[in-house]
């Protein structure tokens, strides 16, 4: 046996491993190799010929993640990118029948358990809750968060997997959740192109996790492009792992451990990921293995071709250190395998990569045919031609969908508007199945609903004594933290300024003394990697509360919210939560970047994430107490204006709850219904007894939370009595205001109750300047509110309410 063939037997954990167990192994990593780029090469065949929408795959990388699958462990997590099939058909976290199923968009969890046909091929995840939406053992598995497309995004989440090992293995309290980790012992593993590490998130995870010294372990696969653009305009030196020199550990401190190897280099990769993770798993240090001399043999994706970008100089070298030829050249040359038996060993792959894709084909077009041949009797039934030759048009689609099926079937009930016949209701009998069917498959799972879901936390008053105190909202929300704290050691909260000073409002005040820094932390400033910390915490089964200091700055991590956290539920069918509280505070301040209200685009990007809205600090206590007893994500934005005032303190402060989805109605009244919530609400409370003064009776409905909204349809009922409805709020013109007179007129048909046309009072289009009078003339005031209460009324009866101006 040659040096290097020994240095990479003494990689397996096999004792005195023979030439022959030895050969086996490599043999078998070949064959694993070869399989995927066949998937890959027939993919993309599957893509071109019309059966597949869009291909990415990862042909180039498979000797790479070879040596990486054979390092990772049951508990192991991988939070990677697009290009890991090899690594996952290694590790047995994907099948290649899989693989084609997802690539053809199969909606069947069970073929297709990444996704159901959600994500487009190579976006991974482990199925890592049970049908119920119960968390199953994770370590008796090997897992995977759910890839997203975003280049970089898969950094922030990789933070918060790897953290958790390093409070599982360090908080002694936590040794009960023992299907979530064995002591901290496990290794999070990242995957990113060379061409992401230009990502600003990149180097916020980077940094992160150097500081907090975890398990981490990053993984860059370089093969000099990013798309199009070659390395020399992506990269300081070219070299990534030259530019993170000094992220290197030496004798002053601490960091991160930099190996680089060649990509095509089989026994240098297995030799490298042995001593890498073994340094990342013992030490819980950070590691990063520079995997660079890549190849990308089909180009970035289906969409085009690389010959249009590389130099014939490049194609050619590409070929010559193709990962696969040089390992197959060295297998030769080892005597580990010689050319028949590779021939034999490559044909036999190739057809069972080819019986994986019919399979896979065969069983997505079953279920589509079945209701392809239901969609084409209920037309044959009319006995029209017309008809028949919808019927026809289905049973001669080779590849059925169910687009071209519902487009059939709802042209032909249009057909029939006025007509009435057996045929007809069966017909539409069908098509409502089928659209309650579909629903499922293409629109469920925003939220995991299971039994732990906000809906079932018990609704829970808040106690008061003759011995309650006044004291500040801030002192509410402190007394709220510490029980919850006290309660569920699961929970642990980190954000700027949270730890030692205990937030800028002093929320959180005291609490590190009492409760460790492990659980209330202070972090850097990178809005990014604080939410990604929050996501990679809750899925490995803890209660994390992320804290942005003000809601204008939660914009620097609203890509990870948005792709991330918020599609977790809906792009995993279910599969994976992460219940994650996002603490944040607006409104109502002074000055351009501490009194934001930038609600449209959290309404508008943040579906799967409620949004809580609290009045005051009770309230915000109210709803912690129930997110804390949930499994879903949700956004909390406090009063920023209210910390200091007075509110009675419940004698239940952590038990207490506020239901999510419900409007409460703070004060009745019969002329106008007047929709709010947050800061502007107690603006519009100020105004009450100046208009009853003037022979106006408001009605003040309080929203509380936006997502969900007013799930009892209060701003309807109410309006059936006032028939005249305003909207106040900090958002610009047409922002939030429009989100809620939608939910209001249209899904409550609120429209209905109008005898005049619905109003809103809200910011001005740009941000707010700073000062009191900066506030007054950009923000809704009491006199901007009570002037267009009255014009309202005047309009409808100007003898008793005559013009103001």
């Amino acid at each position: 046996m040659s040096e290097k063939q020994s240095k990479l037997s003494n990689q397996f954990e096999v004792p005195e491993l023979s030439f022959e167990d030895f050969k086996n192994i490599v043999i078998k990593d070949y064959r694993i190799c070869f399989e995927s780029r066949q998937a890959s090469l027939i993919g993309r065949r599957e893509v071109l010929t019309g059966k597949a929408k869009f291909g990415i795959f990862g042909d180039g990388k498979e000797v790479a993640q070879i040596a990486m699958a054979k390092v990772f462990q049951k508990g192991d997590w991988r939070s990677g990118y697009y290009r890991d099939q090899t690594f996952m058909f290694a590790t047995g976290m994907a099948t290649i029948t899989e693989f084609f199923s997802q690539l053809y968009a199969n909606t069947d969890v069970k073929a297709e358990p990444f996704s159901g046909g959600r994500q487009m091929n190579c976006h991974f995840s482990t199925r890592v809750l049970n049908e119920d939406g119960s968390w199953k053992n994770q370590m008796l598995t090997k897992n995977t968060s759910a890839d997203i497309s975003t280049t970089g995004g898969q950094m922030a989440r990789l933070v918060g997997l790897a953290q958790a090992s390093k409070l599982y293995r360090n908080n002694p309290d936590l040794s009960y959740l023992s299907h979530f980790s064995a002591g901290g012992n496990e290794v999070a593993f990242g995957t990113i192109g060379n061409g992401s590490t230009s990502e600003g998130v990149f180097f916020e995870a980077i940094n992160a996790a150097g500081v907090l010294q975890i398990p981490m372990a990053v993984s860059i696969w370089d093969d000099g492009f990013a798309i199009s653009v070659p390395s020399e305009l992506q990269t300081t030196k070219q070299d990534i792992s030259e530019v993170l020199k000094g992220f290197q550990r030496d004798e002053k401190g601490e960091g991160f451990e930099i190996f680089k190897v060649k990509g095509w280099d089989y026994a240098g990769l297995c030799e490298t990921y042995e001593k890498a993770i073994a340094i990342c798993r013992e030490k819980q240090i950070p590691v990063m293995i520079h995997v660079y001399e890549l190849t990308q043999p089909q180009g970035h994706s289906t969409s085009g071709s690389h010959e249009r970008y590389k130099s014939k100089e490049r194609l050619a070298w590409e070929m010559q250190f193709d990962c696969l030829l040089k390992m197959r050249n060295w297998m030769i040359e080892s005597a580990i395998i010689n050319e028949e038996e590779l021939a034999e060993l490559e044909t036999k792959a190739i057809e069972y990569v080819r019986v994986c894709r019919k399979n896979a084909w065969d069983n997505f077009q079953k279920e589509l045919r079945k209701e392809a041949d239901e969609a084409e009797a209920l037309l044959k039934a009319f006995d029209l031609p017309v008809f028949n030759e919808m019927a026809k048009s289905i049973h001669s689609s080779v590849e059925v969908t169910r687009r071209e099926i519902m487009v059939h079937v709802r042209k032909t009930m249009r057909t029939l508007i006025g007509k009435d016949s057996v045929q007809k209701q069966d017909l539409q009998n069908w098509y409502q199945e089928q659209l309650a069917d579909n629903n499922e498959r293409y629109n469920s799972k925003l939220f995991t609903d299971s039994f732990d879901s906000h809906v079932h936390v018990p609704v829970v008053a808040p106690i008061y004594d003759a011995d309650s105190k006044l004291i500040d909202g801030r002192e509410i929300l402190n007394g709220c933290f510490d029980a919850n704290f006290a309660r569920d050691a699961r929970i642990i909260a980190f954000g700027e300024d949270v730890g030692s000073i205990g937030d800028v409002n002093q929320g959180f005040a005291g609490l590190q003394d009492k409760f460790g820094k492990l659980r209330v932390a202070d972090t850097g400033i990178r809005e990014s990697t604080i939410i990604g910390q929050g996501i990679g915490l809750g899925l490995r089964g803890l209660k994390p509360i992320a804290e942005i200091q003000y809601i204008d700055y939660i914009l620097y991590a609203i890509n990870v919210i948005s792709d991330d956290l918020a599609s977790l539920s809906y792009r995993t069918k279910g599969g994976q939560k992460a219940p994650l509280i996002i603490r944040t505070r607006g409104h109502r301040l002074e000055g351009v970047w501490h009194s934001g209200s930038p609600m449209a685009a959290i309404l508008g990007i943040m579906r799967g994430v409620h949004i809580c809205v609290p009045r005051n600090m009770t309230q915000a206590a109210g709803m912690y107490n129930t997110l804390l007893r949930a499994d879903e994500p949700a956004l909390v934005v406090e009063c920023l204006n209210g910390y200091r005032l007075k509110e009675r303190l419940p004698s239940n402060v952590g038990d207490f709850t506020v239901a999510l989805g419900k409007a409460e109605l703070m004060r009745e009244g019969k002329d106008i219904t007047i929709v709010s919530y947050g800061s502007t609400l107690r603006v519009v409370q100020e105004v009450a007894e100046e208009l009853e003064h003037m022979g106006i009776s408001i009605e003040i409905i309080d929203l509380q939370t936006l997502h969900p909204f007013d799930l009892d349809h209060l701003c309807a009922q109410s309006l059936k009595k006032t028939n005249k409805l305003l909207i106040v709020d900090e958002d610009v013109p047409g922002g939030a205001s429009a989100y809620i007179l939608q939910q209001i007129l249209e899904k409550q048909n609120g429209y209905y109750h109008l005898d005049s046309a619905p109003r809103t009072i809200t910011a001005k289009e740009h941000r707010p300047p700073y000062g009191t009078d900066g506030d007054y003339f950009s923000k809704p005031s009491t006199d901007d509110i009570i002037e267009v209460v009255y014009e309202m009324m005047s309009e409808t009866n100007p003898s008793l309410f005559p013009p103001i101006y």
